[in-house]
């Protein structure tokens, strides 16, 4: 009877432990893989995990990339710059690029090129860099940083106007531009005087009073006292002279024959004065002239019309007068016998 009572009392336990643990949750396992959601929790890992390794991946290619080009740059040291307009030929220290640029461009794309650097065709090989027009226009003109009309200089038969900051000069007949070219005038301890000035006396050869060995062709003298004037001389591309306004040397011949010289009516007296020159502005000394900026900027030379007709316009009267001076001179003097014209190859190289 004891053991029935037992084995009954047990039967009733299991029972009831069984019920209990059906009504409970079901415990969480240790187990990392045994889940569902940890299996998603995973594959987010395992995903973030092949971002950052693809980042890295990235990173570390585009360092490589960067560190070949900055090599590449080191091996190719010299390379043509190309811009809108114009490009940059660092031909100093490249022979490659010199040989490429004399087969590239003919003899007067060179003389317009060292123009456009304010330099003689000389010089091209001690340039660090050229800036050269992408195109070649029809005619040297085209390129001109002048205004091509001064309303206030129309009734001005002749006048020549030197720009020192951007070395170059332009030459206007009634109020138009019929010339203009590089220039390189006075450097810092010699500076060219600026203002108005008349051309006076000229000279085919004239040996300078700075130093006899110097011979200036083409000469035309416009402050006799300073001892200033145009000359055909060396272009190195930049204000280098002692005062005086150099010249490429068909510019000079050019000018030489063109302008209207001084009348003296004895040895210490002038009766006449000739063809009005103004000189301007001011220059950066210890910086690149502004014309080296052209392949950033194709207009930084331009000078406009408005501008320079204010600088011109303080000097009409004393243009207008002098001018007066010498149309009545004109009347009164026999007719001159016509020289006979120097020949000059306009804007040849020389």
């Amino acid at each position: 009877m004891k053991k029935l009572l037992l084995v009954f009392l047990a039967l009733t336990l299991w029972v009831a432990c069984k019920k209990e643990n059906e009504g409970k949750e079901p415990q969480e396992s240790n187990s990392t893989t045994d889940h569902p959601r940890n299996v998603e929790l995973n594959k987010d890992t395992l995903s973030l995990k092949a971002d950052s390794l693809a980042a890295v991946k990235k990173d570390s290619l585009l360092a490589v990339k960067k560190a070949e080009i900055e090599k590449n740059k080191k091996a190719k040291k010299f390379s043509v710059y190309k811009g809108d307009d114009y490009s940059y030929w660092p031909i100093k220290n490249s022979d490659s690029l010199r040989k490429l640029f004399y087969k590239t461009y003919t003899k007067q794309q060179q003389y317009t090129i060292a123009a456009l650097n304010r330099i003689d065709t000389d010089h091209i090989n001690g340039r660090d860099t050229l800036v050269v027009p992408n195109e070649f226009k029809s005619s040297f003109m085209d390129y001109t940083p002048f205004p091509r009309k001064l309303d206030n200089l129309v009734e001005v038969p002749k006048i020549i106007i030197f720009s020192y900051p951007i070395q170059a000069y332009g030459v206007y007949e009634k109020g138009s531009l019929v010339k203009w070219g590089p220039t390189n005038m006075g450097k810092k301890t010699a500076q060219t005087p600026r203002g108005l000035f008349f051309a006076n006396w000229k000279g085919r050869k004239v040996r300078s009073t700075v130093d006899d060995e110097w011979i200036l062709n083409w000469n035309f003298n416009i402050n006799n006292s300073g001892g200033v004037g145009w000359h055909q001389y060396a272009l190195p591309g930049y204000p280098a002279s002692h005062s005086c306004l150099r010249l490429l040397d068909a510019d000079a011949q050019w000018l030489y024959t063109w302008a209207d010289q001084w009348v003296l009516a004895d040895k210490n007296t002038v009766k006449v004065k000739g063809t009005p020159v103004i000189v301007f502005g001011d220059y950066k000394f210890g910086v690149k002239g502004v014309w080296h900026q052209l392949v950033e900027n194709p207009e930084i030379t331009n000078i406009s019309k408005s501008s320079l007709e204010g600088i011109v316009e303080p000097y009409l009267a004393e243009i207008f007068n002098q001018q007066t001076i010498r149309e009545e001179y004109n009347k009164t003097k026999a007719p001159a016998i016509k020289e006979a014209d120097t020949k000059i190859a306009k804007d040849s190289i020389k």
